[in-house]
């Protein structure tokens, strides 16, 4: 039975290199945030912008990276188990195949009905004259960047399932790396055809969501795909089981990871009627707070997932319980310090990152509001991204509709409820506390294949560090603001200012890294030393030479 525990450290070593390559996709990504920040600022155009972006990019998060992900790799892995290596990559053509049929016809839908859809989502943009019309144009534009994206996720999935994780993930710091390049060139050129700048933008979308996709071509034809003819003894492509059972498995899918898609969906509608830049500044600190969790809630789901799959599939039961456990008490071990940082630093972070150009402190202050109300749910937030995948995995797939669907109500009841009481970032909170009743409920469903009493456990001990750490490093922060302010800093340049910040919040940030480590030492807490570890190892192996993992 030894052996039983050997997949848990293969987990996190998979979602370490994984972490890896996202850590640099998200730090591509807040690139692109700055960007928008310094160039656009929190103002109309950018709220425009972030709407047009945020409809595809919600139903890329419905029916592709979510759903695709959770059905396909559960049900390429039995193909290949039950079946061979041929059947399990014909499945894999099909559903290429399929996926892109189906969601191209949705982008067509998309484009020809997107007055009536941005009419829906953001009807309050018809009061301010040009900002519906704009909206509009960038959602055509941005309509075809749902193919792309959908099946960059469906390479990653088939890649994930064959052990390969750092290119899937670094395809996304290229589609960041380009969509700013080809934007900012667009931006440039548009105006002289009395084309708004921002418009450049939503090209710059769509050419690096291309370049996402079809970058992770040679390596999937590296672990083995082709395109498997049919013989003259296979039933017809749309016929194929396995296709069937995986959409079938999808459709529940999509109502199951619906919860946090449907929140936003809401509280950007919601958040249209708060005046100009309220959508700008819950998209930053929506931004900001998926940074930890790309890093490594996501990461660790990707990389679970296929074990989990595995293990259930051999009725390893013990081995998917220990799998299961460790990811999320490894999920607790780094989000929880990292929601407190967020939530007790969010202006020195902000005022790092955006506070140049048009984004000014005003803009800082409300972005922090919302920032440290998504904070409070965040550790929720990753852990649900392990636990749903999970419930597909074992075909529990009626619970997870009906945690999301209970869900959903609560944030539209709490949104509306908050939104007039505290205003925009009251939005974010009720993203968290859906978060947690998510969380909650999926630890119920799943408790069979979790060790709870630990969980527990974990939880409060990871959270007592996190708020220790939060409270030291406000300290510090109030300390050296008031003896270091911002004020002397700015009348010597640009340059100066952002050496400043950037010192700031890097002192901030090792403080209080290197208080969860001495706490984690000091008591032994396993999960603290396993991550030191694994990123440690890891780090050396990327500076010493390639490595071959994957």
């Amino acid at each position: 039975m030894a052996q039983k525990n050997i997949p848990d450290t293969s987990v996190l070593k998979s979602a370490s290199v994984m972490g890896l390559a996202t850590f640099l996709s998200r730090i591509m990504g807040l690139v692109r945030e700055q960007v928008f920040a310094v160039v656009f600022g929190a103002g109309n155009l950018t709220d425009a912008f972030n709407i047009a972006f945020r409809i595809p990019n919600l139903l890329r998060d419905l029916f592709a990276e979510g759903a695709l992900s959770a059905a396909f790799v559960p049900t390429f892995t039995r193909v290949r188990v039950e079946r061979g290596e041929r059947d399990a990559w014909r499945v894999a053509g099909l559903v290429f195949r399929a996926l892109l049929i189906v969601v191209s016809l949705i982008s067509i839908l998309g484009i020809l009905y997107a007055p009536e859809l941005v009419g829906r989502y953001a009807g309050a943009f018809k009061a301010i004259p040009g900002k519906f019309e704009v909206t509009v144009f960038m959602t055509r534009i941005l309509f075809p960047f749902f193919p792309l994206v959908a099946l960059a996720a469906a390479f990653m999935g088939i890649l994930n399932a064959n052990g390969k994780f750092f290119l899937p993930a670094f395809a996304s710091a290229l589609f960041n790396v380009f969509s700013v390049i080809f934007g900012l060139i667009f931006a440039w050129i548009f105006p002289r055809f009395g084309i708004e700048p921002i418009v450049g933008m939503a090209v710059g979308v769509v050419i690096g969501g291309a370049i996402q996709s079809f970058s992770q071509l040679p390596v999937l034809y590296q672990v083995g795909y082709r395109w498997e003819p049919k013989l003259s003894a296979d039933a017809p492509w749309y016929r194929e089981p396995a296709l069937g059972q995986m959409l079938l498995l999808m459709l529940p899918s999509v109502v199951g990871l619906a919860a946090t898609q449907v929140n936003v969906f809401v509280n950007s509608m919601l958040a249209t009627s708060q005046g100009p830049g309220a959508v700008s500044w819950l998209n930053y600190a929506f931004r900001l707070m998926q940074f930890p969790i790309g890093i490594f809630g996501v990461s660790l789901a990707s990389a679970t997932l296929p074990r989990i799959s595995k293990q259930f599939v051999e009725h390893d039961h013990v081995g998917v319980r220990n799998t299961l456990t460790t990811s999320l008490k490894t999920v607790f071990a780094v989000n929880l310090p990292a929601s407190a940082g967020l939530a007790f630093l969010g202006i020195p972070i902000i005022q790092m990152l955006f506070q140049y150009g048009r984004f000014h402190y005003s803009d800082t202050v409300s972005t922090a509001h919302a920032l440290a109300a998504y904070s409070v749910g965040l550790t929720a937030y990753s852990a649900v991204k392990v636990l749903v995948p999970a419930c597909y995995a074992m075909r529990k797939t009626a619970q997870a509709v009906t945690s999301s669907v209970l869900s959903v109500l609560i944030t539209v009841g709490m949104s509306f409820l908050l939104v007039g009481r505290v205003g925009f970032w009251g939005l974010s909170l009720s993203t968290s506390i859906a978060a947690f009743f998510n969380f909650f409920y999926l630890c119920v469903v799943l408790r069979r294949f979790i060790h709870l009493r630990q969980l527990v456990g974990a939880f409060l001990i990871h959270l007592i560090i996190a708020l220790g750490m939060g409270v030291f490093g406000k300290v510090s922060w109030d300390f050296i603001q008031s003896t270091f302010p911002d004020e002397q800093f700015i009348l010597r340049g640009k340059m100066v200012l952002v050496a400043f910040r950037l010192a700031r919040v890097s002192l901030l940030v090792a403080e209080g890294a290197v208080f969860v480590l001495w706490v984690g030492s000091l008591f032994k807490i396993p999960e603290t030393r396993r991550v030191l570890e694994i990123f440690s190892k890891k780090l050396k192996n990327k500076i010493s030479g390639p490595n071959k993992s994957g």
